[in-house]
């Protein structure tokens, strides 16, 4: 019988618009270790309509900007909103990977208040990342006082 949701996918899976999106599977390879799952191709041959990738246990799908079709990437939209957050057991490890894959880091790595090793990066094609591993369990009450404590200090 077939599944509602495919196996492998969750019920929320991110699809980025990209600008050279064959460089882009290399660089997700080599970046966050992705598997690249799937490829499909425009009649062309050349041109890779979509694709998908495992980072972890998360699937993420990709394809060309596509102009016609309103599929935009973040460089001829001027930047993006939308940050992909890993979770990873070697937070520190993932960093140096991105960063010496082409990664630009827009926050460093610091441990946060919130209980969480944590840092940004973006992408060679515009796309943002924040990478963090979890280091303390804490309740709203201590996230809070530790919130107001960092804020104060700045």
């Amino acid at each position: 019988m077939t599944q509602p949701i495919p196996t492998g996918f969750r019920t929320v899976t991110p699809g980025l618009v990209i600008s050279n999106a064959p460089r882009a599977l290399a660089f997700y390879q080599e970046a966050f270790g992705a598997e690249v799952v799937s490829r499909m191709y425009m009649p062309d041959g050349t041109t890779l309509m979509h694709a998908e990738i495992r980072i972890g246990d998360s699937m993420v799908m990709l394809g060309e900007e596509a102009k016609e079709w309103g599929a935009l990437s973040p460089y001829t939209l001027g930047g993006s909103p939308v940050t992909l957050h890993l979770y990873v057991a070697d937070v520190d490890a993932a960093w140096d990977r991105a960063v010496k894959a082409g990664c630009k880091v827009e926050m460093p790595l610091e441990n946060m208040f919130w209980g969480d090793r944590y840092g940004k990066l973006t992408d060679p094609f515009g796309h943002h990342w924040s990478l963090a591993m979890h280091l303390e369990d804490l309740s709203d009450a201590e996230i809070e006082k530790r919130a107001a404590q960092a804020f104060s200090a700045k």
